[in-house]
C-alpha cells in the first residue's frame, strides 16, 4: 500500500488517515517525531488491509448462501438471521452468535481452511440461533453435520498449533485456545 503523508503547522494533536484508491493518505501534526509518525503508518495500514481483506471475503455473499443451503439441509429451514460475515477482529474463536441480535460473525482464518471445516464452524453458529447454550440439546444439533467430530479435532489442532506459535513468539507457555 502507497502511504502519502501530510504534515501540517495547524494540527496539533491528531493524526488520520484515510484511503483515496490505493494510497494511505495519513495527516498529521508537523512537530511529531519520525518513530511515532512510523507507529501511526503501521497501524493504519494494518486496520485498512484488514477492513479491505473484510469485504474482500464478504464481497460476493457466499457465506450466506452457504448459510441458507446448511439451514435447509441441518435445520428445515427454520432459523433466521440478520448478517453472517467474514470478520478480521476475531483471532481467538473461530465463530460467534449474537443470537439476540441474529448476528453472526466467522473469524477470517476460517476462509482459509477446508470447506468441510467452515461448514462445520456454520452449522455450530446457526445452532446457537435455536440453542444459546453448549448443552446436549446443542451438542444434539451440532451432530446433524456428519463431519462434526472430524471438523472439530481439526479446528483443536489448528489451536494447538496456534499455541505453540504463541508460546514461541511470546515465550508464553499458555494461550487461550481458538473456541466456538
Amino acid at each position: 500500500m502507497d502511504v502519502r503523508v501530510i504534515r501540517s503547522c495547524k494540527r496539533r494533536k491528531t493524526v488520520s488517515a484515510r484511503l483515496v484508491r490505493d494510497t494511505l493518505v495519513v495527516s498529521a501534526p508537523d512537530d511529531l517525531p519520525v518513530e511515532r509518525l512510523q507507529i501511526f503508518i503501521a497501524d493504519f495500514t494494518a486496520r485498512f488491509q484488514r477492513r479491505r481483506l473484510r469485504e474482500e471475503l464478504n464481497r460476493d455473499g457466499g457465506l450466506e448462501s452457504r448459510a441458507r443451503e446448511l439451514n435447509d439441509r441441518y435445520f428445515g429451514g427454520a432459523l433466521r438471521w440478520v448478517s453472517i460475515e467474514y470478520v478480521t477482529g476475531q483471532e481467538r474463536k473461530y465463530g460467534c452468535c449474537d443470537c439476540r441480535a441474529g448476528r453472526i460473525r466467522i473469524s477470517h482464518r476460517v476462509g482459509a481452511m477446508p470447506g468441510w471445516v467452515r461448514d462445520y464452524v456454520i452449522v455450530h453458529e446457526l445452532a446457537h440461533l435455536k440453542v444459546p447454550r453448549h448443552d446436549r440439546a446443542f451438542r444434539g444439533l451440532v451432530a446433524r453435520y456428519p463431519l462434526a467430530e472430524r471438523a472439530r479435532g481439526f479446528l483443536i489442532a489448528v489451536g494447538m498449533r496456534d499455541e505453540e506459535d504463541l508460546s514461541d513468539e511470546e515465550g508464553s507457555q499458555h494461550a487461550e485456545s481458538p473456541g466456538m
